[in-house]
């Protein structure tokens, strides 16, 4: 990930507790992707970036729908 998130500033929006850095799979057009990203630990909500959103998924997109 390229941008600094401060773990302390991402709080889930449903359970109230900080998210935690962790494992996630990412899936697109029935291709998974294992990425490491902040999620809740109580009900799994995952924040993915807009950099991230934006430019290497959107990236991942392309290259899948081009097949």
């Amino acid at each position: 990930m390229s941008e600094q998130i401060s773990q302390q500033n991402l709080v889930c929006v449903k359970c109230r507790v900080p998210l935690t850095l962790g494992q996630v799979t990412l899936s697109y057009m029935g291709s998974n992707f294992p990425v490491e990203l902040y999620k809740c630990p109580r009900c799994g909500l995952v924040f993915i970036p807009e950099a991230l959103a934006t430019g290497k998924m959107q990236q991942v997109e392309t290259a899948l729908e081009d097949k």
